[in-house]
């Protein structure tokens, strides 16, 4: 006979309930780490899950937001007229390469 499984809960609806205002107050997430007793990396995902702590977005020297090889791939088949499908697997070229191909259809 197969037995029902239950899901440990990580977090209790006041214990997030409490672990959000508590970070709003400005408690860092060493001090929620203690106070809960979880990790630290349990904190952060926590609170990330919960929509309170958004990772910080990366910028570039230039200070503009990177291109990623994804949108790299998506302006190549644009450019080509194709599907991104039919360019399966160019997305593990390295970037400086897609960037390359991407300007030089640009001349077309």
């Amino acid at each position: 006979m197969a037995t029902a499984t239950t899901k440990k809960v990580n977090y209790t609806a006041e214990q997030t309930a409490e672990l959000k205002a508590l970070f709003a107050a400005g408690k860092n997430v060493d001090e929620l780490a203690t106070k809960f007793g979880k990790s630290t990396r349990s904190i952060i995902a926590k609170l990330s899950r919960e929509g309170v702590l958004k990772a910080k977005e990366y910028v570039s020297k230039a200070g503009e937001k990177p291109i990623t090889k994804e949108a790299f791939v998506k302006q190549i088949a644009e450019k080509l007229g194709v599907e991104m499908d039919k360019l399966n697997g160019l997305e593990k070229t390295n970037k400086a390469a897609l960037k390359l191909i991407s300007e030089s259809l640009n001349a077309f």
